[in-house]
């Protein structure tokens, strides 16, 4: 009968799971940290600007990317939150956090891509400033800062996209337990032999009791 023995696999070939995982790892860390400063930072620039007609003419009238929505910085955190907690759970926990890490970033571009072309904020200003209900802004501009949201939001959705596809492969936040999260077995002290002087010097060493009574 002829055996046939297995060849394991070259060591670049098993480790490229590995690198790729690294790799993923380090690229979703600074694709969401990142965005989510990037969309922090936009939504507290000036998004549009404009003019309200009043009694003494044309009065200009701006408006913060947080007056026109509180969408986009709000699921930054969430963002933020959900990448943290990528490494603290396993599993099916951590596809759901993926997910939701994903979908953050998709809400941000969608909600900063929305504001780019809304009026209600300066309208409502408008019509304080005026004193007419009906009152519209004028002269309506937006600045650049709701496209640098969007882009933000990008960074997120592929941080979340990079999770999905790679977060089996990246390490837990604790390596305290094994992968059933059961705690690891302690290492059993040596035995040490009396009738031995060289394992007496060598527990005492590690500052254990060679008579096995309690602590060095």
């Amino acid at each position: 009968m002829e055996y046939v023995t297995a060849v394991p696999p070259p060591r670049s070939e098993a480790a490229a799971p590995a690198r790729s995982g690294r790799r993923s790892l380090a690229l979703a860390l600074m694709f969401g940290a990142l965005g989510a400063a990037l969309v922090l930072l936009a939504t507290r620039q000036r998004w549009s600007e404009g003019t309200a007609t009043v009694a003494g003419g044309a009065f200009p009238l701006t408006a913060k990317g947080s007056d026109v929505t509180g969408v986009p910085a709000a699921l930054a955190i969430v963002g933020l939150a959900a990448l943290v907690a990528v490494f603290a759970v396993r599993r099916a926990g951590r596809f759901a956090v993926s997910a939701l890490l994903a979908l953050s970033g998709a809400g941000i571009v969608a909600a900063s891509l929305f504001g780019a072309s809304d009026s209600s904020a300066l309208d409502d200003e408008a019509a304080k400033v005026s004193g007419d209900t009906s009152a519209a802004v004028a002269s309506l501009t937006h600045t650049a800062w709701p496209y640098a949201a969007a882009a933000g939001g990008a960074l997120i959705l592929l941080a979340g996209l990079l999770a999905l596809r790679y977060g089996p492969l990246w390490p837990a936040m604790s390596g305290r337990y094994e992968r059933d999260g059961a705690p690891r077995p302690r290492r059993r002290a040596a035995v040490v032999d009396p009738d031995r002087p060289e394992d007496i010097w060598k527990a005492l060493d590690r500052g254990e009791d060679p008579t096995g009574t309690g602590p060095a």
